[in-house]
């Protein structure tokens, strides 16, 4: 499959789909997955990361998230996953679970992304990304998501839709 554009990190894709048909797709470059992290604390707290989205025009609510290997090529997806943790929202964790692995909106973009459930969290860092990336960290009751999400639409944040987890959670 020979990308029909190619950026530093995305390419399109057209494809033969169905009869006489194509299929446009977007891909990360060289195959580029994503780790997810459902960040749980003791107090039944989730931490999640607000952050602009440009193809949104807008800020975005999200689970803590970050690609595979683009700071390290052949980095481990776990690895990922805690260095993505402590850089965006400043909390370790002592407790990991693989959820899976999981396609991100499979009609449009060839992404997949491994989910961990993340516990025992230690605050120990501010957290915010790295430069440039002005993360704002929430860190949300689980009994006041409804609430909280509902307030965030209602200033204009976008939902990422990871977020339906945490409703399934309530």
């Amino acid at each position: 499959m020979t990308a029909a554009w190619r950026g530093r990190f995305l390419e399109m894709h057209v494809t033969p789909f169905g009869s006489g048909g194509r299929w446009e797709f977007v891909r990360r470059v060289n195959g580029v997955e994503a780790a997810v992290i459902l960040a749980l604390t003791e107090a039944g707290e989730v931490v999640l990361v607000e952050q602009f989205r440009p193809p949104l025009g807008r800020s975005c609510i999200e689970l803590p998230a970050g690609l595979v290997g683009d700071e390290c090529p052949g980095e481990d997806p776990f690895d990922s996953a805690r260095r993505e943790l402590l850089e965006e929202t400043g909390f370790e964790a002592a407790h990991w679970e693989n959820i899976g692995k999981f396609a991100s909106s499979p009609g449009m973009v060839g992404e997949e992304f491994h989910f961990y459930r993340a516990t025992g969290l230690t605050r120990v860092g501010p957290g915010g990304g790295v430069e440039g990336e002005g993360i704002e960290v929430h860190v949300v009751p689980l009994s006041d998501i409804p609430a909280f999400l509902d307030t965030a639409r209602a200033r204009g944040s976008c939902l990422d839709m990871r977020m339906l987890i945490l409703l399934k959670l309530v």
